[in-house]
């Protein structure tokens, strides 16, 4: 894993230029409007996630005719806002069939690559909510790591990187937070110190860069396609209802 460049810590807060930009072109759809298909007997689409191979998990019918990638950073306060706003139709619109959905962490920074590695401990089937949980707690992500002093910005920057997400961790008290959430101490800790994970998802947005030539959070690709100019859920929701749902 290349390693992150110093930042101030103090500053991480307030990282967030890239955050709300757009790339540009347009969603796909398909031609005329899908049909729903029923879940499993005993099951709901919303429930059914699974890990897919480019580290992201998808909510829903795997063979959905309208598929939609949300890339969303943890410190992105444009994420957290869409998050709040459109979870629960988009949870309404999976249990159709007819669309599935995949959460891609795109990390800025140490304090989000901390987040987006908590957020893939809790597990495939606790992962939607966990996520739904840290972009709730961002705000006071942002408050406690502006508390961070030089002293201890410097002692954190000097650490490699497995051990300065634990300690991001514990400035910003994200470690007592996964635990109130099912997370044992020590499960969060290994999750933290798991240099495999924090280099694939470095490598993901490296992928997902140079494929879909993303310059902002959140970003979302429809059936193939980066959406344009689309930060909010108004937008995107339009984009999905031209798609049939």
């Amino acid at each position: 894993m290349k390693p992150f460049s110093p930042i101030a810590i103090a500053a991480l807060a307030l990282s967030l230029a890239a955050c709300g930009e757009k790339s540009a072109d347009n969603g796909s759809a398909p031609a005329g409007p899908p049909a729903a298909v029923a879940a499993p007997a005993g099951t709901t689409w919303a429930d059914t996630v699974a890990e897919t191979p480019e580290h992201g998990f998808r909510m829903g019918n795997p063979n959905a005719p309208i598929k939609l990638i949300e890339f969303a950073s943890f410190t992105c306060p444009h994420c957290r806002d869409f998050t709040a706003e459109a979870s629960g139709e988009i949870r309404e619109m999976v249990n159709t069939g007819k669309l599935s959905f995949e959460l891609r962490r795109f990390v800025r920074d140490p304090l989000d690559m901390t987040m987006a590695m908590l957020a893939g401990c809790s597990g495939k089937d606790a992962y939607f909510a966990m996520s739904d949980q840290l972009f709730g707690y961002q705000e006071t992500v942002f408050q406690k790591i502006q508390g961070v002093s030089e002293a201890q910005n410097q002692a954190l920057s000097a650490l490699p990187t497995d051990k300065r997400f634990n300690a991001l961790a514990d400035a910003t008290g994200l470690v007592d937070f996964v635990k109130q959430r099912g997370i044992s101490e020590d499960q969060a800790r290994q999750c933290l110190a798991n240099g495999k994970d924090a280099e694939a998802l470095a490598q993901g947005v490296q992928d997902a860069t140079a494929k879909y030539n993303i310059t902002g959070t959140p970003s979302f690709v429809l059936n193939g396609a980066i959406v344009e100019n689309t930060a909010a859920w108004p937008q995107l929701k339009a984009k999905l209802t031209e798609a049939g749902l």
